[in-house]
Parts: C-alpha cells; structure tokens; sequence
C-alpha cells in the first residue's frame, strides 16, 4: 500500500501550464507559409503554362499542323480573333476556340527549313 501511494504521487498531473501567448501571431505566420509553399508549387508553375500556351496559340497561322485538347487532328485555315477555323478532312472545316489548341505539329516556316 505505501508502495502505490508513492507511485501515485509520481504519476500525478501536475499544475497546468499557463496559456503561451502569441498563438494568434505564430497561426498567422503558419498560414502564410503555407501559402507561400502553395504558391511556389501549384501557382506559379501554372501561370508560366498558361503564357507558353497563349504565346504559342498567338503565333499559330494558316498552314500550321495542330491537335486540339479534344484529341482533333487538322489544319489551320484561318486565324481570328477568338476562334480558329480547323480543316480535319477533304472539305471539313470546323471552328474552335483558341484556349482548345493542344499541341502545335508543325509550322509553314518549319516545312521551309526541310
């Protein structure tokens, strides 16, 4: 029995810890570290895409060899504003929205060079 007591005393809670202070302060410096991370990881690298891909749609042309995001293989026929007019087979001409460009195959100046 004097044994148990004596444990007991040890495994006691002691007083409890006085609150710390700062906890909005050091909250607040988490939160932006964390967007700092989010920032450099998932925005940044986005925004750079999205500027290759703008300047390689603003540099398309009549007689370029593009595929649509869709998986559409064609050729530039004409070049608007917005829209971009697409021949995919003998006397198929479709339009699409510029944001749909996938990937440029080739260029007029490219076919030159060979």
């Amino acid at each position: 029995m004097i044994l148990g007591s004596f444990f007991s005393f040890f495994f006691q809670a002691g007083p409890a810890a006085p609150p710390r202070g700062g906890g909005f302060v050091s909250m607040l410096f988490m939160f932006g570290l964390i967007f700092l991370i989010f920032y450099f990881l998932i925005i940044r690298p986005q925004r750079t895409r999205q500027k290759k891909h703008q300047e390689m749609v603003e540099e398309l042309k009549s007689g370029d060899k593009i595929i649509t995001s869709g998986g559409i293989h064609g050729t530039v026929m004409g070049v608007q504003k917005d829209k971009i007019e697409l021949k995919i087979a003998a006397n198929v001409k479709i339009d699409i929205t510029k944001n749909s460009v996938g990937v440029i195959l080739t260029s007029k100046k490219k076919e030159k060079e060979k």
